[in-house]
């Protein structure tokens, strides 16, 4: 397996599946920014460890927005350790909530969310009233799809909030925020009727944000094809010689790291997510500091001859570098998917493999990534 042939299938499977998506997308942009302005909340579930990477994945991008202006929503990841996915469910779910179910095996609990009266919406067949499954049956490939495309909901829902008057079920009446300048033109509150029009507008922002995750994926994995070959055989030498991957991240890239650990452990590989344990973490932030969230656990679980695999969409967090610093002392290997222009992990050199996504937009950067460590997954072996 060649890294163009990894980029070929992940071209196509994008172009037509956001072409055959980007009406739907619009419509549930539109119904999520209504339940969200009447109280709802977002509830996201999956039971598999990959399914639930997603969960927490998307109820991090809601809860705290990363990109300036937009505002923080309700959103709640549940997943197996908290038990049985449709009882917790039961237990959470509320009329005006959002339902997402991850996997294939969500129905009982999509089930549930609609017997709530909540808006349902599913990556698989499970009964929800929406439904978007990606045309592919390679599981890295729709995962990248799928993270792409809650990625989008997220960023065009807001939207709707610019536009109020096209929000059903609201108890309060200006329509439309005028601002400071409301006094001089009072109708503005009020003149908000062309649902179609806006539609349209969000339903071509899906191709175009589809369009910019491809082209950037293009280039993280072209440029970087060279770094995620050598990287890979590094990482293969490490597990063949009884090794293991420690995986880490902050926000959405811990997430991230919880998948690729699930990635890898699905295939009989050793891996460790130092995202996982909010015992460890907490204790360490609490007492030491945040900076040695990653570093303290390296200390603790790295070999020589391990792997550090961090991810960072800006290439500068502290825990970050601080883990890096520790990897190389102890003589792991380390490798890091960075974003923006890399970084003080490209300029200083703090990895042994650098892998540069050249953008400044975190949820692009995010999905490109996925698409590099699912690669580097593959040509590892």
């Amino acid at each position: 397996m060649t890294v163009a042939a990894l980029l070929s299938g992940r071209t196509e499977s994008g172009a037509r599946f956001f072409e055959e998506s980007a009406t739907g997308l619009s419509r549930v942009c539109h119904r999520m920014a209504e339940r969200f302005a009447r109280g709802g909340r977002l509830i996201a579930f999956g039971r598999s460890p990959a399914a639930r990477s997603d969960a927490r994945h998307v109820a991090v991008e809601f809860v705290h927005p990363v990109i300036v202006g937009k505002r923080a929503l309700p959103a709640i990841g549940l997943a197996g350790e908290g038990g049985d996915i449709a009882g917790q469910v039961a237990l959470i779910a509320a009329p005006d909530d959002i339902a997402m179910g991850f996997g294939a095996d969500c129905e009982d609990a999509v089930a549930v969310a609609r017997r709530r009266g909540c808006l349902t919406i599913a990556f698989a067949p499970a009964g929800a009233e929406w439904e978007f499954e990606p045309p592919t049956d390679d599981p890295y490939v729709r995962q990248e799809l799928i993270e792409t495309l809650y990625h989008v909901l997220w960023e065009l829902v807001h939207v709707f909030f610019e536009h109020r008057g096209l929000l059903e079920g609201r108890s309060q009446r200006p329509v439309h925020d005028a601002g400071a300048s409301s006094f001089l033109y009072p109708f503005l509150d009020e003149r908000e009727s062309d649902l179609d029009a806006v539609l349209e507008d969000v339903r071509r922002s899906v191709l175009m944000k589809a369009d910019e995750v491809a082209a950037l994926r293009e280039q993280t994995l072209t440029d970087n094809a060279g770094v995620l070959v050598d990287a890979a055989a590094a990482a293969r030498r490490s597990f063949d010689g009884g090794g293991k991957l420690l995986a880490l991240g902050n926000g959405g890239s811990a997430t991230d790291a919880m998948d690729v650990v699930a990635d890898l452990r699905a295939r009989g590989r050793a891996a460790i997510d130092l995202t996982e344990d909010p015992g460890i973490l907490t204790a360490i932030a609490n007492d030491i500091g945040v900076e040695a969230i990653f570093s303290r656990q390296v200390i603790a679980y790295g070999t020589t001859g391990d792997v550090v695999l961090a991810l960072s969409t800006s290439g500068n967090s502290g825990n970050v570098l601080h883990a890096l610093a520790e990897a190389r002392r102890r003589g792991l290997v380390t490798i890091a998917l960075v974003g923006y222009d890399g970084g003080r992990v490209a300029s200083e050199r703090l990895a042994d493999h650098v892998v540069v996504t050249r953008s400044e937009h975190i949820p692009r950067i995010q999905e490109a990534q996925a698409s590099a460590y699912h690669a580097l997954v593959e040509l590892a072996g």
